[in-house]
């Protein structure tokens, strides 16, 4: 696929998300996807990587404590072959009231037209304290 229809893919993906459809962002990736969240798992239990059944079952628990979902938003891509790295910024309020305004890169590869691998790289300290902080 070309570099245009690949982040074409990576659009459908995150408005996907935004729009709170996991199957749908699901179905832009291979049966054998893995998605892996930077950061270390004793410090942020969401780090670590995933398979694509996984990573429904995180999606679904992140959406579930968010009131209005989590809107992403993508500030710039750069692409080469089957790669492409992503910045990207995501909104959303936590029932409890907390703000997640988070600030990521993404190196996404791609394999007959779908995603078959994600790195998330993003600031681990805001994510623990508005997902996992006591308080």
């Amino acid at each position: 696929m070309s570099a245009a229809q690949n982040r074409k893919t990576a659009e459908e993906l995150f408005a996907r998300l935004s729009a709170g459809d996991i199957p749908g962002a699901l179905a832009t990736m291979t049966d054998d996807a893995t998605w892996l969240a930077a950061g270390r798992r004793e410090l942020l239990p969401a780090a670590g990587s995933y398979s694509k059944e996984k990573l429904e079952q995180l999606f679904r628990a992140m959406l579930g404590r968010l009131k209005n979902g989590l809107k992403m938003t993508i500030k710039g891509a750069i692409a080469e072959g089957d790669r492409l790295a992503l910045e990207a910024e995501s909104y959303g309020e936590l029932a409890n009231g907390r703000i997640y305004n988070q600030h990521y890169s993404f190196v996404i590869e791609f394999r007959g037209g779908k995603i078959s691998a994600v790195r998330e790289y993003l600031d681990t300290q805001h994510a623990h304290a508005v997902w996992y902080a006591k308080g």
